[in-house]
């Protein structure tokens, strides 16, 4: 069919679409909901859009409801608010919105053309859970598949930051794309050109997004047919580059199913370091793989290469200034407010440093005298410990962090690392060592690496959690079911963060030594 061709749309010419549009604040749903107002409009079709604001932080998104038809002599009654199974084209701006839609009762398998973007936004509540607390997607893609006549999902956000858009541009190229509607593609671009600012941005982004919804495509670019995550094209001098590409190989060594997660942990390492920490992060996924076996999928060289990664790309001051001054960290700002390269954003970063990151970030020795002089430390910490604002639009302010960043090549000589290091070694040693005895159980102690992230406070506590759930190990090791017993307690520590589901999970540990 040539795009400039009507389509046929869902309906019968004299019926009503019924259309909803689901997105959060800054996703500029009441523009695309005007967009498509307009472009009924502009065909002759009656319109009326209504919306029903949603709760701020990501409980509940707006809901953009639109009804339309063919004016056929009479004025028709459009409703205020979608109904349950009574929706013809649902648009969500993020995948967990098409859930909640689903949810609903919005989408139905007999009548609604789902579309939505693949992409995620976590929800207050998967931030603050303790351990990975984010909702599985590809469970809200499979009841996608099954609950609406019709899916269309790729990455519309990505779409739009390409084109320097906002993700109302390529929602509409994939509505548009997906032909859904009795409208051209004329009609859709003419309704964006008559915007005026923005508009050339906006068509890119509605030009893509329309030919990936014209393929049917669902999900993103595939993975290699190995298996394996595709090797980024790096450059930067020829030795670093060389390097580079041997540290790859022997990736590529390893067996299939742990290339993809080797190379993942092999780029995060790198990137937070240098290339030698890649190597030594690599000798270490050497271990696990010479204690693995296929026939048992390789599930500890997995588990060895997420949390090793994770383990050694530990948070401190040098890791949060770095990341704070990267240039991609102000295009991804700007992008998300809405700034053009010509404005000036003003950036706030609020930096709450305690002693123990100050003694963290000095030599290992020096660090280790500080600690050792409680009056010494406590001085120290009236000082230190109070919330800094720094303006990184600034010049000195910038500076100030630019400088904390480059210590990371003085970071393994540091107090902070060497304790990291160690730790990361006793409990890297006693996985292994429990993989003759017993697979699972040796799995499931690197699987509780989980229980330690973030920064501050937050790392203290994930760190309590971890020692507290090991604590039971010398309980149940020798047991048949001892990697279940590990498993347990490492779940009950991820659901509260106070940690009182872990204590009872503990004393019913504890009996089992009676």
């Amino acid at each position: 069919m040539n795009d400039q061709s009507i389509p046929k749309g869902i309906v019968e010419p004299d019926g009503i679409i019924k259309l909803a549009v689901l997105a959060v604040g800054g996703q500029g749903g009441g523009v695309l909901a005007d967009w498509i107002t307009a472009v009924a409009e502009s065909n002759g079709y009656l319109a009326q859009s209504t919306s029903v604001a949603g709760v701020a932080q990501r409980t509940g998104a707006t809901i953009y409801y639109i009804e339309m038809c063919r004016y056929t002599g009479r004025l028709p009654v459009f409703a205020l608010s979608p109904a349950q199974g009574d929706v013809d084209i649902l648009v969500a701006a993020e995948l967990m919105e098409a859930g909640r839609a689903i949810i609903r009762g919005f989408v139905t398998p007999n009548r609604t053309t789902l579309i939505a973007s693949s992409h995620r936004i976590a929800a207050v509540s998967e931030k603050i859970a303790p351990g990975d607390g984010r909702a599985p997607a590809d469970r809200v893609i499979a009841a996608a598949q099954a609950a609406a006549q019709r899916f269309v999902s790729f990455d519309m956000e990505k779409i739009a930051l390409d084109a320097g858009s906002m993700i109302s541009a390529s929602l509409l190229g994939a509505l548009a794309g997906a032909d859904v509607l009795p409208f051209a593609r004329k009609s859709y671009e003419e309704t964006i050109n008559s915007g005026g600012r923005g508009a050339d941005a906006s068509l890119k982004a509605f030009a893509t997004a329309y030919d990936r919804a014209r393929d049917g495509d669902i999900g993103d670019a595939p993975k290699q047919a190995n298996g394996q995550a595709p090797r980024p094209d790096v450059l930067g001098p020829q030795r670093l580059v060389t390097q580079w590409t041997s540290l790859c190989a022997r990736v590529e060594n390893y067996p299939q199913a742990v290339r993809e997660m080797a190379m993942l942990g092999l780029r995060k390492v790198t990137d937070y370091q240098d290339i030698a920490y890649g190597g030594e992060y690599l000798d270490r996924i050497d271990q696990a793989v010479r204690l693995d076996s296929a026939s048992e999928d390789y599930a500890l060289s997995i588990a060895a290469a997420k949390h090793a990664a994770n383990a050694m790309c530990y948070d401190d001051m040098i890791r949060v200034s770095d990341l704070k001054t990267r240039s991609k960290r102000d295009k991804r700002v700007r992008s998300e407010v809405g700034v053009k390269d010509e404005t000036v954003l003003q950036l706030t970063e609020y930096f709450h440093p305690r002693i123990e990151e100050f003694c963290g970030t000095m030599p290992a020795g020096i660090g280790r005298y500080i600690e050792g002089r409680p009056r010494l430390a406590a001085w120290l910490d009236r000082r230190i410990n109070r919330g800094r604002h720094i303006r990184t639009d600034s010049v000195s302010g910038f500076a100030l962090l630019w400088i904390v960043g480059g210590l990371r090549r003085w970071r393994r000589s540091l107090l902070r690392h060497q304790v990291e290091m160690q730790h990361l070694q006793r409990w890297y040693s006693l996985a292994l060592d429990h993989v003759g005895e017993n697979y699972a159980l040796a799995v499931e102690i690197l699987n509780c690496r989980r229980l330690i992230k973030g920064y501050s406070d937050t790392h203290a506590r994930g760190w309590s959690k971890f020692d507290r759930v090991l604590s039971g190990l010398d309980i149940v090791k020798g047991r048949a079911d001892a990697a279940d017993w590990i498993r347990r307690l490492r779940e009950a520590a991820l659901k509260d963060e106070k940690g009182t589901m872990l204590d009872g999970a503990l004393k019913t540990v504890a009996l089992l030594d009676r």
